[in-house]
C-alpha cells in the first residue's frame, strides 16, 4: 500500500515537472531537484534493471536491497550535498559487424538507480521538447514505430531519394562541452547540472586503469540516451525541422532512432543539397560522418510490373535499425516497401548463437534447447515482420548447423552425426517463425 502510495506522489510531480516545461517552453528551468527526495528514488530503484551486470564495487541489486532505505536515505543526502561522487564506469566490449567492437560501460547499480531519478526529471521536461521524428529510447516509442514511420512516408511519397548516414563513434566523441551548453539552454537546477557533469567526468575503468576521455558518454550508462537525444535534437532535428525543411522545393521526412538516421526526399536536387552540408553541420558540434557509410541512394517506386508479373522491384536499396528496405510486390499486386534482415545482422546474429553453443556446449541437451528456443523468440518478437520469413528460417536452419558442430566437440568418441541431431531436433525442437507475421 505504501510503495503504490510514493508511485502516485511521484507520478503526481512528474506531471507537475511536464506542465511546468510546457508552460514555459524554452525557458531555463531552475528548481527541480527539490522533487527529487526518498519516494522519487525509491521508484528510481523499482525502474531499474535487477539483473545487469555489476560495475566496479561488484554490488548487485540484491545486495542493495537488503537496506534499501538506508541506502536511498544516504544516497539523496550525498546527491543533494554535493558530496556523490561518481564512481567509474566498467568497460567491456561487445562485438559488432565487421570484426569490431562496439564499448559498453556498465555504472554500479547505486549509480543506476541516481541515474534514473534524473533521467524521470529530464524526461518529463524533455517530452514536452522533442520532436515526431525521434523514436529512440522515449516512452512510448519504438525501433518499429520507426520503420512504420518510416515505411508509411517512403510509400506515401512514392519513393525519391534517402540520404543514409553514419555518424562515427557518436557516443564516444560528443563533446562535454558543447552538451552542456545544449542541456544549460533548459536546465538551471546546479544539483542536477552538478550530477550530470560528475558522470561526465567520472572516467573509465579497464584493464585496471581509469582514464578520464574529454567527449564522449558511455554507451550502457542509464543517462547516456536522454543525453544523446538532448545533444542530437540540437544537432538535428531542430535545426532540419526549423532551417532546411523550409528550403526545400520538395518534401521530406526525417526519422530517427538515437544516433541511426535517414533522411527521405523527393527532390533529387534537395537530397544533394543537404547531404553536402551535413559535415559542415555536424562538424560544428564536433561530430564526423563516415565518408563511406554516409551515401545518397535512389528509392523511386518502380514502374507499374507488366501483366506476365514479377517479385522484384529491383533497384538501390539501404538499411535502417538492423533491416534493409527495398521495394518488392505485395500478394495484391502492388509496389510497398519492403523489410528484411540486413546481411550484417543476420551474420551477426549466427555468430551470437554460435558463441552461446560453444561456451554452453556441456549442459544438458534440455537447458540447451530452452535456452535457445528463448533466444530465438527474443529474434522473431523484432525481425519477425511481414516479408522476412525466409531470413527467420534460415537463421533456425544455421543455429542448428552450430549447434550440431559444437555438440561434436563435446566428446571425441561420442560424435553427433545429422542423424542424431535430426534425433535430437524430434526431441527438443527450436521454435518456428510465427505464421502471421507482423506488418508495419
Amino acid at each position: 500500500m505504501e510503495e503504490t502510495q510514493s508511485s502516485q506522489t511521484v507520478s503526481t510531480k512528474l506531471e507537475r515537472i511536464a506542465k511546468l516545461a510546457k508552460q514555459k517552453r524554452g525557458e531555463v528551468l531552475t528548481t527541480l531537484a527539490h522533487h527529487i527526495d526518498v519516494d522519487w528514488l525509491r521508484e528510481a530503484f523499482h525502474r531499474t534493471r535487477k539483473d545487469g551486470a555489476v560495475g566496479v564495487d561488484g554490488e548487485n541489486a540484491e545486495k542493495y536491497a537488503r537496506n534499501l532505505e538506508g541506502n536511498l536515505r544516504s544516497l539523496l543526502d550525498r546527491a543533494k550535498s554535493g558530496t556523490y561522487r561518481a564512481p567509474p564506469v566498467r568497460r567491456v566490449h561487445i562485438p559488432k559487424a565487421g570484426g569490431r567492437t562496439r564499448p559498453l560501460g556498465i555504472p554500479t547499480f547505486e549509480d543506476k538507480v541516481l541515474q534514473r531519478a534524473v533521467v524521470m526529471v529530464l524526461e518529463a521536461i524533455y517530452e514536452q521538447e522533442f520532436l515526431d521524428c525521434s523514436y529512440g529510447f522515449r516512452p512510448g516509442r519504438s525501433a518499429h514505430g520507426a520503420l512504420t514511420a518510416l515505411r508509411d512516408a517512403t510509400m506515401k511519397m512514392g519513393g525519391g531519394w534517402i540520404v543514409e548516414v553514419d555518424i562515427e563513434k557518436f557516443f564516444d566523441t560528443i563533446d562535454h562541452g558543447l552538451l552542456r551548453a545544449a542541456i544549460q539552454r533548459r536546465i538551471g537546477d546546479g544539483v542536477i547540472l552538478r550530477l550530470i557533469g560528475k558522470w561526465l567526468n567520472a572516467g573509465v575503468l579497464e584493464a585496471g586503469k581509469v582514464s578520464h576521455p574529454g567527449t564522449g558518454t558511455p554507451q550502457g550508462g542509464v543517462i547516456s540516451p536522454i543525453l544523446a537525444n538532448i545533444f542530437l535534437h540540437e544537432v538535428l532535428d531542430v535545426w532540419f525541422s526549423t532551417e532546411v525543411r523550409p528550403c526545400l522545393q520538395g518534401g521530406a521526412v526525417l526519422i530517427r532512432y538515437a544516433d541511426d538516421f535517414v533522411i527521405v526526399f523527393k527532390q533529387e536536387d534537395d537530397a544533394r543539397r543537404v547531404m553536402a552540408v551535413l559535415p559542415k553541420r555536424f562538424g560544428k558540434y564536433g561530430l564526423t560522418l563516415h565518408p563511406e557509410k554516409t551515401r545518397l541512394v535512389e528509392f523511386k517506386e518502380p514502374p507499374p510490373p507488366p501483366p506476365s508479373g514479377g517479385t522484384g522491384g529491383g533497384g538501390q536499396t539501404f538499411d535502417l535499425l538492423g533491416f534493409t528496405h527495398s521495394w518488392g510486390l505485395s500478394d495484391w499486386g502492388n509496389w510497398v516497401v519492403m523489410l528484411k534482415t540486413a546481411k550484417d545482422r543476420f551474420t551477426r546474429a549466427v555468430k551470437t548463437f554460435g558463441a552461446w553453443c560453444r561456451d554452453h556446449r556441456h549442459l544438458p541437451l534440455r537447458e540447451q534447447a530452452k535456452a535457445l528456443e528463448q533466444k530465438l523468440n527474443g529474434h522473431y518478437a523484432y525481425f519477425g515482420v511481414a516479408g522476412n520469413k525466409r531470413a527467420l528460417h534460415r537463421l533456425r536452419h544455421e543455429i542448428y548447423g552450430r549447434w550440431k558442430q559444437w555438440l561434436n566437440r563435446r566428446s571425441q568418441r561420442a560424435r553427433v552425426t545429422w542423424e542424431r541431431m535430426r534425433a535430437i531436433h524430434a526431441r527438443y525442437p527450436l521454435p518456428l517463425p510465427p505464421r502471421e507475421l507482423r506488418y508495419l
